[in-house]
């Protein structure tokens, strides 16, 4: 089993990097980067109509966004319906066997409610981090948190005494550091349970 994983931005490339050996060992992948969600969607139509010219039957496509206060049904259904449209079957909609090639996840709401999502690798990271974060009730569904999760999180690492002065998130840094302390089997967004699994489901029929 092979899979194709499209992504948005470099910090999720970084993090998958990391991420894909814990959650699914030996799995071969290979990351292709966009210039932003607006880019990917851009370009998704050509480049599944590519991969439906020689895409091997037993390969997946991994199709991962940001849901950046858009509607999630929505953004997945777009996407879905651009698979479909050139002949791929999805895993929301598969073919009269069950099988499908195409998955699509959408990260709510940001990458940074991943990390939100495990406590103990975020204060692994960086010295300082509460580990009785999530009693904050702004912080208890990582999915849910309002304002913008890498605002929220560049927020809580200042007051720890990280990236003092600087009005943006470094995500790549960032990323690296929170994601190799991750433990994938005990994480409280559940947008990141759903990649998961799905991604474990095609590793074990592999």
């Amino acid at each position: 089993m092979h899979v194709e994983i499209l992504v948005e931005e470099e910090s999720v490339e970084v993090a998958l990097s990391n991420l894909l050996p814990k959650i699914a060992p030996n799995l071969s992948y290979q990351l292709y980067v966009h210039q932003g969600k607006h880019d990917l969607l851009q370009k998704l139509p050509q480049r599944l109509r590519g991969y439906r010219e020689w895409l091997p039957a037993d390969w997946r496509i991994l199709i991962l966004l940001d849901e950046d206060r858009e509607d999630c049904i929505a953004l997945k259904a777009r996407i879905e319906d651009i698979a479909r449209s050139v002949g791929f079957s999805t895993r929301t909609v598969r073919d009269s066997s069950g099988q499908f090639q195409v998955i699509t996840r959408i990260v709510i709401e940001e990458l940074e409610s991943w990390f939100f999502g495990d406590i103990a690798a975020l204060c692994a990271a960086y010295n300082g981090i509460s580990p009785t974060l999530p009693n904050k009730q702004r912080y208890r569904d990582p999915d849910a948190i309002v304002g913008g999760t890498w605002e929220a999180l560049l927020r809580e690492l200042q007051r720890a005494g990280h990236y003092r002065g600087m009005n943006y998130l470094p995500k790549k840094e960032v990323a690296a550091l929170i994601s190799a302390n991750m433990n994938p089997a005990s994480n409280a967004s559940r947008s990141f349970c759903l990649f998961r699994d799905a991604l474990q489901e095609i590793y074990m029929v592999s």
